[in-house]
């Protein structure tokens, strides 16, 4: 049976949460601390108690088999904000991070923008910052039961497309890989539906696309598709934490997968809940853009030397 609801089961944190998730109307700018309070969102966080792990407990007196609930959600690692001009953070804290550099003055279209043209080249800087609400959202699913940490640090920069010069600007060298070069691989969306955005690479920062908001979350996806995984061709820190006896953190991110990630749009304003790409638009009118991106964790607690085996409810073993 499905834990209940952390807020649910605690009124005064669903007060709370309500009070500082339903935002109606655009925001202003963005800071730490609506950022921090975005995480208090149950529909992102979708705690699960999903199976059982069994250890082996030893001691001077013998061994003994213990078992503890194996536990799962997801938890916000990454502010990736996506925007126009070079060093218009929307975080305006974290503005300072991505700061014109030589090679990585401009920014914006190269077009003019015009409804009747479809060949609109966008261009985006993308930050990939850890987020400061991490902790925040622990905290709420604790209160379901055992929670799981998270792999991300607050406030570190694991991407930022200016120091990401050839790569990010000019495609080098991943505009001649065989990814960049198929159609219909690696896309966000699907054409039979008629909802692709965009391609996943090359990872950089130009795309033919007449919606400004589409343009931005593709490139959000690039950079969220770097950062999660070892050994890219880009400037980074990978976000990749290490599996250990009752702790499994996620694997990449792969676009139109929701096993493997989900997306909270911070700006031009705080949603309370989470979605893949494709979704609703939402203009922006700087042309800036933020998300957190929300990862998977699979957990139970330590009870004992060795973790045996864990059991999903659904029949699978790990």
């Amino acid at each position: 049976m499905p834990a209940p609801s952390a807020l649910n089961a605690y009124p005064k944190l669903r007060s709370l949460a309500l009070s500082l998730l339903l935002v109606s109307g655009p925001s202003g700018a963005l800071d730490s601390a609506s950022i921090t309070a975005s995480a208090l969102s149950p529909n992102c966080l979708e705690y699960r108690v999903v199976g059982i792990c069994f250890w082996l407990l030893c001691t001077p007196f013998g061994c003994k088999i213990k078992t503890s609930t194996k536990v799962r959600h997801f938890t916000p690692e990454l502010v990736v904000s996506s925007y126009a001009t070079t060093g218009n953070n929307p975080w305006t804290e974290m503005a300072v991070l991505s700061s014109p550099i030589s090679g990585a003055e401009g920014g914006g279209n190269l077009i003019t923008p015009n409804t009747r043209r479809d060949n609109l080249a966008r261009f985006k800087n993308v930050d990939g910052i850890g987020h400061p609400g991490g902790s925040a959202a622990t905290q709420l699913a604790s209160q379901s039961g055992y929670a799981c940490a998270s792999g991300a640090t607050a406030f570190k920069p694991y991407y930022l497309s200016t120091l990401d010069l050839l790569a990010w600007r000019h495609g080098i060298p991943e505009s001649v890989y065989p990814e960049s070069l198929t159609p219909g691989v690696r896309e966000i969306g699907q054409q039979a539906a008629g909802n692709m955005w965009g391609n996943v690479y090359p990872r950089q920062g130009f795309l033919v696309q007449l919606d400004d908001f589409k343009a931005a979350a593709v490139m959000a996806q690039r950079a969220g598709d770097v950062i999660t995984r070892h050994g890219q061709p880009h400037v980074y820190l990978p976000l990749t934490p290490d599996k250990r006896d009752g702790y499994w953190p996620p694997g990449p991110i792969v676009e139109n997968d929701a096993s493997t990630h989900k997306w909270q749009l911070l700006y031009p304003q705080v949603q309370p809940t989470c979605a893949l790409f494709p979704s609703d638009p939402l203009q922006s009118a700087d042309g800036g853009y933020a998300w957190s991106l929300w990862r998977p964790y699979s957990c139970c607690k330590r009870e004992g030397q060795t973790l045996l085996f864990s059991i999903d409810f659904a029949g699978g073993a790990s």
